[in-house]
């Protein structure tokens, strides 16, 4: 880098100094949000700001940029003077109040944010920006009624939000306490089995201060021999971006249902709208059969966009079961409509007892629709499922499935 002498730069900074404070507000304003930006120099940029407010008192726009540098370099006192004499002043500006109120939220000062998201609120009603802090604030105090209430008021105003729709989804787990489901699946097959199947499962869902277990009943009618299942599945937090999902089940009916089956996985909230799972599925028919899956999923707008895969490896090679999945909210977080497509069998299936023969390595091509609805507390679902496998090598069949679900919560 070229060097100047330093009397040269004695004569040049007078000149620079000149010529910054010859700016105009707007020009420094300007100025101090690219070097906030740009160069991550917050120090530098609270000088810009300050000089700025010195040209201009009541430039409301460039106080609250202030207070917002001075919580980015974690001078809380000197912000909290900044948003505090804004509001002597009576400022109603809706960046004013989620810059201030943002300030407490990432501080654990939860009350206050709620007080100035309220105050902000009765200015701006419709504030997605206000809305989507406090479902937060709340969600982050476990409160998940208002929680609820202000991330549904925001989705009102539009649909379309897609940080909101991902954590309406995530509130909705927690909003009732219990919940008793039951679901009816028929099965048809044109070739590979004589007898249409039937599966009826009765499920109680409870949530606990660590995250929800759930209890379920499976009744099966398959090859005309009936049987009982019963499953217990659990999913821990370990923090508001982590959780667990672990699972069990027991059968004496084997050949309808695999003797034991376990599950565990590793789901993360990830920021921009992401989710991801890691984990495993093992069944016990006469053998162990062990699946290990990954999914990713993201919402955008309306949408939730979901890809998942199970790989089965054995001694001689690896099969691999691949499922996306699209749903499309119309309002809240249980009502959609859903297009899902794959190849493969997943041990999560009602036809997981096939995996016993090893079908799984055979040709499975599946596609299918659901269509989810809430009435107040009572949540209704209907799906169908068109499969076409290779059930022998070189023989493919085709099955129809009908499932039908009730949830009742409370």
């Amino acid at each position: 880098m070229k060097r100047y002498p330093t009397f040269l730069l004695a004569l040049l900074f007078p000149v620079t100094m000149y010529s910054q404070q010859n700016l105009s507000a707007d020009e420094l304003f300007l100025k101090a949000r690219n070097t906030a930006f740009e160069q991550k120099d917050y120090p530098a940029s609270i000088a810009l700001a300050r000089q700025a407010l010195e040209k201009s008192p009541d430039y409301t726009d460039i106080s609250v940029f202030l207070g917002r540098l001075y919580t980015w370099n974690k001078d809380l006192s000197s912000a909290r003077a900044v948003f505090e004499e804004l509001e002597k002043k009576g400022v109603q500006d809706e960046d004013y109040f989620l810059a201030y109120a943002s300030l407490e939220y990432w501080n654990d000062q939860n009350t206050k944010a709620i007080d100035i998201l309220n105050k902000g609120l009765s200015y701006h009603p419709k504030s997605e920006a206000l809305l989507l802090l406090k479902a937060k604030v709340y969600y982050g105090m476990d409160d998940y009624t208002e929680a609820d209430k202000a991330v549904t008021a925001l989705l009102a105003v539009n649909p379309k939000n897609t940080e909101a729709r991902a954590l309406a989804v995530r509130i909705s787990e927690f909003t009732s306490k219990n919940a008793v489901g039951i679901t009816y699946n028929y099965s048809h097959f044109d070739k590979q089995f004589d007898d249409d199947w039937h599966i009826v499962g009765v499920s109680y869902k409870r949530i606990t201060p660590i995250g929800s277990v759930i209890l379920r009943g499976n009744y099966a009618n398959k090859f005309a021999q009936g049987g009982t299942q019963i499953e217990l599945e659990a999913y821990p937090r370990l923090s508001k971006m982590f959780y667990l999902y672990v699972g069990g089940g027991y059968s004496d009916d084997v050949g309808l249902f695999p003797k034991y089956r376990t599950g565990v996985s590793l789901n993360a909230n990830l920021p921009h709208s992401f989710e991801a799972e890691l984990g495993y599925r093992q069944l016990y028919f006469t053998n162990s059969i062990w699946m290990y899956t990954a999914a990713v999923g993201k919402y955008y707008k309306n949408f939730w966009f979901n890809l998942r895969t199970y790989i089965t490896p054995d001694s001689k090679n690896i099969s691999h079961s691949y499922t996306g999945t699209v749903r499309y909210y119309t309002k809240g977080p249980q009502d959609y409509f859903a297009f899902q497509i794959g190849t493969g069998i997943s041990p999560e299936e009602n036809r997981n007892n096939l995996l016993e023969n090893e079908t799984f390595k055979l040709k499975t091509f599946k596609i299918g629709a659901e269509y989810n609805f809430s009435l107040h507390s009572n949540l209704f679902s209907v799906g169908t499922m068109y499969y076409n496998q290779e059930y022998r090598p070189g023989e493919k069949g085709n099955q129809f499935d009908l499932t039908l679900g009730y949830t009742r919560k409370f």
